[in-house]
């Protein structure tokens, strides 16, 4: 079952039942159960899906988040959601989130390799690591720390993070317009390109990419989405949290789903 965070926009649950199509073509354990439920704007509701597996019996569910960072939706509104849909037979166990993982900086380099980036050398282009920014320090700096690793291990001539979110004198950071333009001011210019630290289409994919082009970015790369990069980070983080005695049974019915949230 796949719970995403949700979006207005209907390109979102589209991008996420990709996803979901890819985690089970990629999956080593034939017959896992995935099913699909959002937190927010869309249909169904973790509570609800939740109630439904347990209406069928006794059911062992690992809810993997389908969050880019471990911010407020991981860490209190997923519990809280799980808390209020609690009934006899249903154990849930809450895997962690996406990010940070290294298979996520090769999701972004695919992205911006189809996005395509010009002429110029990695050691020439400069990169915006824009993500949708998170009320949460901790989650912000995971930005940061990942957009140093990714310059330090990537070739790039500099990694900037860069938050869709940004904005009055509480914002995490710079917005990705504003991470542009600082990049392309700086001595030596050089082309600047943006990666799209999102999952799905909505607001802040499309905040990123009309910011990073209008502030001149050669290239602004697509959401993550159903890139297999991203399926198998889905996939280890399941393997981490379900149960050693579950997985040596090879169980392939109802009685472990995997749960998106």
């Amino acid at each position: 079952m796949a719970v995403a965070h949700g979006s207005k926009d209907p390109r979102a649950a589209a991008t996420i039942a990709d996803l979901l199509s890819v985690v089970r073509a990629r999956a080593v354990r034939p017959g896992l159960e995935t099913r699909a439920a959002f937190l927010d704007h869309c249909v169904p509701s973790l509570p609800r899906v939740l109630s439904a597996l347990a209406q069928g019996g006794p059911a062992d569910v690992v809810l993997v988040p389908l969050l880019l960072t471990a911010a407020y939706h991981a860490k209190t509104d997923i519990p809280a959601q799980v808390a209020a849909a609690r009934q006899p037979g249903l154990r849930v166990r809450q895997a962690s989130a996406l990010g940070p993982h290294p298979l996520l900086l090769s999701a972004l380099e695919r992205r911006l390799a189809e996005a395509g980036s010009g002429s110029a050398s990695r050691a020439e282009t400069s990169v915006v690591l824009a993500a949708a920014g998170s009320s949460d320090p901790a989650a912000n700096a995971t930005i940061t720390a990942l957009a140093a690793r990714w310059e330090a291990t990537g070739g790039w001539r500099r990694v900037l993070p860069a938050f869709a979110s940004a904005s009055g004198p509480a914002a995490p950071g710079l917005t990705p317009a504003e991470a542009v333009r600082v990049l392309r001011q700086m001595p030596g210019g050089g082309p600047v390109v943006v990666a799209s630290y999102v999952l799905a289409p909505g607001h802040f994919a499309d905040k990123i990419r009309v910011q990073g082009s209008q502030a001149g970015a050669t290239a602004v790369s697509a959401p993550l989405g159903p890139a297999p990069e991203v399926a198998d980070v889905v996939l280890d983080r399941y393997l981490a949290a379900v149960p050693m005695s579950i997985l040596a049974s090879n169980q392939t019915d109802r009685g472990d789903a995997l749960v998106w949230a």
